[in-house]
């Protein structure tokens, strides 16, 4: 397996959201992420979850990287020069995961590495009104930390962090002037307590859900969550699931609320790291605050419209192929419009094939879609 050059993507995504703040002199990356690439395998359109002694037939499947791999596919779409440090497996699903995001994607893979004779994880994920279910599988990862003593330059990074854990490349990068962006899993060992966060120190920004933000500051609400937060990070940002995100930066005083967009959703899969990846494009743009949540929950909403993660993940033309449509309809909240009035100068001008486009690969067995 051929390592990448570290000179940039050679796929480029239509538009450039950091075209305006580019430099001479800045970081060869605008996103740098670390983590875990499984293969993922979605079955949808299940009729109900499956039960147990009989045999279910799904409507549609799809394969792709997932794991990290949902965020970096996210962020690259979006036009963000991404790189990714991980292991890759020496079998068949480490070579495609491998060549889907390299050649497919344009990420960056110099910091990654293949691991012989290590598999690659595997989910499985069935999807069914609404809700999935996921059963993975997978060894201890290798040894050695995929991610380099020194992580490369880059405007910014996103941490997931592990409660009682420090990731020492997480101050390493703060300290080199990347901005740290952080997310959380849940906490299964029910402290919630923030001091068990060490790496938050370093991080700009934390995006957990209303649940985490609620428990983890004994908050009563998500948005009081919100504030309370600011004790311990520059700005916090809360989804509330249906109801959109909040946001408080303490920095400037302000704080930002922006209702979700109403979707039918096929799978939820990846729709939080999209989200993410939507909030630090315009974050690294210099947007406002209410533009920031109202592109994040846009492009998360896009995302569940298809399955996967990484497959579903939005890029411009889909964005753009939205925003289209959306002006087209005779009765649409005049309101609403204005709330995503900014995407007029950033969306590709020329037509797009109808909404919503399909990016879904049936197999690996068939490679990449046109």
């Amino acid at each position: 397996m051929s390592a990448s050059t570290g000179k940039g993507p050679s796929y480029k995504a239509q538009v450039d959201p950091l075209a305006a703040v580019r430099t001479p002199g800045d970081p060869p990356w605008d996103v740098y992420l670390t983590g875990t690439v499984f293969l993922d395998i979605v079955f949808t359109g299940l009729g109900s979850a499956p039960v147990r002694g009989t045999e279910s037939w799904a409507r549609g499947m799809g394969s792709s990287p997932g794991g990290v791999a949902n965020m970096a596919t996210a962020l690259a779409r979006l036009g963000l020069r991404t790189s990714l440090a991980a292991a890759f497996g020496d079998d068949h699903y480490g070579e495609y995961c491998w060549d889907a995001l390299e050649q497919g994607e344009g990420i960056d893979l110099s910091p990654s590495r293949t691991v012989a004779g290590w598999h690659s994880p595997v989910t499985v994920s069935m999807a069914y009104e609404g809700e999935r279910t996921m059963v993975s599988h997978g060894h201890e990862p290798p040894p050695e930390e995929p991610a380099p003593d020194c992580p490369p330059r880059a405007r910014a990074a996103i941490a997931s962090l592990e409660p009682g854990r420090r990731a020492p490349w997480i101050a390493q990068a703060a300290r080199g002037g990347t901005r740290i962006f952080a997310d959380v899993g849940w906490d299964e060992t029910g402290a919630w307590d923030l001091a068990g966060l060490p790496d938050l120190a370093h991080c700009e920004a934390f995006l957990p859900n209303a649940e985490e933000a609620m428990r983890y500051t004994g908050a009563t609400g998500p948005r009081e969550a919100a504030h309370a937060l600011t004790e311990h990070v520059p700005l916090a940002v809360v989804t509330l699931g249906a109801e959109g995100a909040y946001a408080v930066d303490r920095r400037t005083g302000e704080t930002a609320e922006v209702p979700a967009i109403e979707v039918e959703a096929m799978d939820p899969t990846g729709a939080g790291d999209v989200f993410v990846a939507g909030f630090v494009t315009g974050t690294l743009a210099g947007w406002p605050l209410a533009d920031r949540l109202a592109f994040a929950g846009l492009t998360a909403a896009l995302s569940v419209q298809e399955f996967g993660g990484s497959l579903s993940a939005p890029g411009w033309s889909e964005i753009g192929a939205w925003w289209r449509r959306v002006q087209s309809v005779a009765t649409q909240d005049p309101a609403a419009l204005r709330r995503y009035a900014f995407l007029a100068g950033l969306v590709p001008e020329e037509e797009t094939p109808a909404w919503p486009l399909r990016r879904a690969v049936p197999t690996i067995g068939f490679g990449r879609s046109a």
